[in-house]
């Protein structure tokens, strides 16, 4: 987590000046793979080049992979993203012109011109969708770090009015949410993510199947095309997919890449978490303080170096420090708090566990640079299927398994030894280079624990934190969080549009640390005016996002003193919110797993004809219902004490009307608005149609079953939405132990109708209370419970209609 700056050294200058030199060139060498024949599978067709092969792989109707190789043969290794083995074929058909082949799906057409083997993807009507650059695929020789190999890169030809997303999350990027007309790095290392899912609003979505440091260049010709640049590789690898909606798009990424598991319940309440707990004792008090002021809480992380002054991947909770660590983790239990560590995937020498690992071959010739000990420190192998398991068995026995932790925070996972990545290029993995494997090292090491987990912890769902993902991460039960950012508005601002575009990346569930990690590499101080102001729009953005959690250097858990009485009531109330919103949130959580859905929306997710949408960096949907709109502004300074009426734009995208959820106010879409955002309120919309079932006041997650339920329907138009529940911990619901129900509103008859319950698990409700509140002002508004319902309905499972 804490990082020493490093001057890159001239060799390092140079390899990256070789790889912009390269990638330059790329554009300006002619492909000349003319096509001489083509042959039809039952998976595709491979057509024969003048130099090489391309092959186009009908996946689905929808889902087109593309190959292409200069060289004999295609690379036969596995993907280590796409995990799908399509084993059942996708009918298709094949016509041939003398310019083109026509490939033919139930949705789509692939026509690859025969003279420059470039491919145009249209709709069954010819609309083109988007459509490869006449110099469209490339694979150049190339030297990186003193290895010889090929710059492989794909281009696509823009339109001016096509919008790009997604790409991984990049905690200091300040430029706009949208990537055309614009450049973006793509090498995992600190501070710098990488997810190569692309998403545009013409309706079609790609991933690069290529693992090296990458490049996206977004303004190529004038700003009519784009292209991808991968440094290393043998063949161009990526897939197509054809939404059009992003909601599809999505849902095939995951078809071929893997869903992501449902966390516990208890997983979507508060994380409370800080740089560091230095003991069992203490963490026990933040536990007592929570609970003794009633605070809602559902775990208690404890961060690095409890194995201080041990070397780390020692696995030792220094017992000086922590005597008792099953106790402190039962007594945590006890309180229904959830308990997480983290563990590194590094280690020190000296080390039982560095040992074992070296004695079977598991450890790399990368090192991390301990600033902390002044030690350089071993990454162990997590590309070595024999090393992941014996890294999962040490930390199972020693620390997980052992104590009963509930979930696992997984830093430092990319490997990044400063500025110094050419080793990581260099290094033999067991896989293959370090180069053509830049990017899947969290991949990978997630994987072994997941696994792990599934087969050694089965009645308890993994979850883990990290710092790094690629794509396919999210099978993995991976929570992507955004490293170890600032605590300034600057770098607050910069988290918005990084998590809209994680989620855009295919990636379901991402975080920041509320606040900040940290201040100029100190705690912030949090007594202050400005930096109060700071976390309390930092909470309020953090309540609406995935996963909701506190975490950095210096005290500022909610009941700290810290916090004058009025923060500690504006954070209670977003803190009480969340809570009351659950039911609405798991879901939304039951969404993401059983139909990959995607729960922290990009506003061209549900707005995607609306152009105005397009570059907006700081709104975002939370589900269908909420469209959330972050101060990100500093608003306040310590000499503002009046606190007078302060406000930021948004604006309501149209074809449909908004509610301010503080107040009921009726708003027409369309139209850019100053909207109040004094210090208590996070500009907060509902579109009309929406149906939010919002449970009880609560103190964690499952404290009460949701057999009393506010409904509020909010007019205007048609709505629907399905309720999700479970046992809320095991994985019964894999075997279909879950139930649902829908709620669908009828605007124009001013009717609601609850459809009939469908499945089944141990120990759910028979009947339920559904108040149902018709919002209108400020009746159903604020975050409080409603007075008095518009009609209270019992539910037994089978379906009703209740008339408003």
């Amino acid at each position: 987590m804490f990082k020493k700056l490093l001057t890159l050294n001239v060799k390092k200058i140079q390899s990256i000046a070789m790889f912009f030199l390269l990638a330059g060139s790329i554009a300006a060498t002619p492909a000349k793979a003319v096509v001489k024949s083509f042959k039809k599978g039952t998976d595709g067709v491979t057509f024969s080049l003048d130099k090489g092969l391309l092959k186009v792989l009908v996946r689905s109707a929808d889902i087109i992979e593309v190959k292409y190789t200069i060289f004999d043969a295609f690379e036969t290794k596995p993907s280590l993203v796409v995990i799908n083995s399509w084993k059942t074929p996708t009918p298709y058909q094949v016509s041939s012109t003398k310019t083109e082949v026509v490939i033919t799906t139930a949705k789509l057409k692939v026509k690859v011109n025969k003279e420059t083997n470039a491919i145009t993807y249209t709709d069954l009507s010819g609309n083109v969708i988007t459509s490869e650059d006449s110099e469209n695929k490339t694979i150049t020789p190339a030297i990186i770090a003193g290895i010889n190999t090929y710059n492989i890169s794909t281009q696509f030809t823009s339109p001016t009015t096509e919008a790009l997303y997604g790409l991984g999350c990049h905690p200091l990027d300040s430029l706009s949410i949208n990537y055309k007309g614009r450049n973006q790095e793509l090498l995992i290392k600190y501070l710098t993510g990488a997810i190569p899912v692309l998403l545009s609003t013409k309706g079609y979505g790609l991933l690069w199947d290529n693992y090296s440091a990458s490049n996206f260049y977004g303004a190529e010709a004038n700003n009519t095309k784009f292209k991808y640049v991968s440094e290393s590789g043998k063949q161009v690898d990526y897939y197509f997919f054809y939404g059009p909606g992003f909601d599809h798009i999505i849902d095939l990424y995951r078809t071929a890449s893997g869903r992501a598991p449902m966390f516990g319940k208890w997983a979507y309440g508060l994380f409370q978490s800080q740089d560091r707990y230095m003991s069992e004792k203490e963490i026990l008090s933040v536990k007592d303080k929570y609970r003794d002021n009633h605070i809602p809480v559902d775990v208690i992380v404890q961060d690095w170096y409890y194995w201080d002054p041990l070397p780390i991947g020692s696995h030792v909770m220094k017992p000086e420090r922590y005597p008792h660590p099953q106790q402190m983790v039962d007594e945590l239990h006890k309180a229904n708090i959830h308990a997480m560590i983290s563990i590194w995937p590094v280690f020190g020498k000296g080390t039982p566990n560095y040992d074992a690992l070296e004695k079977m071959g598991g450890l790399t010739d990368i090192t991390w640079d301990n600033v902390v000990t002044h030690t350089f420190d071993t990454y162990y192998d997590a590309h070595n299927p024999k090393a992941r398991e014996l890294y999962w068995d040490q930390a199972r026995d020693s620390l997980v398994k052992r104590y009963g932790f509930d979930a696992w925070w997984i830093d430092q996972c990319e490997p990044d030894n400063g500025a110094l990545l050419d080793a990581r290029r260099q290094s033999n993995f067991s896989i293959g280079k370090g180069i053509d494997y830049f990017n899947t090292y969290s991949l990978q090491h997630t994987k072994g624990v997941y696994d792990g987990w599934r087969r050694d912890i089965p009645g308890k769902r993994a979850f883990f934190l990290v710092r790094q993902s690629f794509a396919g991460e999210q099978r993995n039960a991976a929570t992507l969080w955004s490293s170890d950012i600032e605590c300034t508005f600057w770098n607050y601002k910069n988290q918005v549009p990084q998590g809209i575009n994680a989620c855009a990346s295919g990636i379901p569930y991402w975080t920041s640390d509320i606040g900040g990690y940290h201040f100029h590499w100190k705690a912030a101080d949090w007594s202050q005016p400005d930096k109060r102001e700071l976390f309390t729009r930092w909470f309020q953005f953090g309540a609406f996002c995935p996963i909701f959690r506190i975490h950095g250097k210096g005290e500022r858990a909610l009941f700290s003193d810290n916090w004058d009485a009025d923060t500690k009531a504006i954070l209670l109330n977003f803190d009480k919110l969340r809570y009351r919103l659950l039911p609405y949130i798991y879901s939304l959580a039951g969404r993401v797993t059983q139909d990959n859905y995607t729960m922290m929306r990009a506003l061209t997710f549900d707005f995607r004809n609306d152009q105005k949408v397009y570059g907006i960096p700081d709104q975002y949907m939370f589900g269908p219902a909420f469209m959330v709109n972050p101060v990100t502004e500093q608003l306040y300074t310590s000499a503002d004490a009046d606190k007078k009426a302060k406000a930021r734009q948004v604006y309501l995208p149209a074809a449909t009307k908004w509610y301010n959820f503080w107040n009921g106010e009726v708003l027409d879409g369309g139209q850019t608005i100053s909207a109040a955002a004094p210090i208590e309120i996070l500009p907060l919309y509902v579109k009309a149609g929406s149906i939010i079932p919002m449970g009880p006041h609560m103190e964690y997650a499952t404290e009460k079953k949701a057999s009393n339920i506010e409904l509020r329907i909010y007019p205007g138009a048609d709505g629907t939405f399905k309720f999700y529940e479970d046992e809320n911990e095991s994985y019964n619901y894999e075997k279909g132990q879950f139930a649902t129900f829908t709620f669908n509103w009828n605007d124009k008859a001013h009717k609601l109708t609850i459809s009939d319950t469908k499945g089944h698990f141990p120990g759910m409700l028979k009947t339920r209370t559904f108040s149902v509140v018709l919002v209108k002002g400020a009746h159903g508004s604020d975050v409080g419970i409603t007075a008095k319902a518009d009609k209270v309905v019992k539910y037994a499972g089978k379906a009703l209609v209740v008339n408003m």
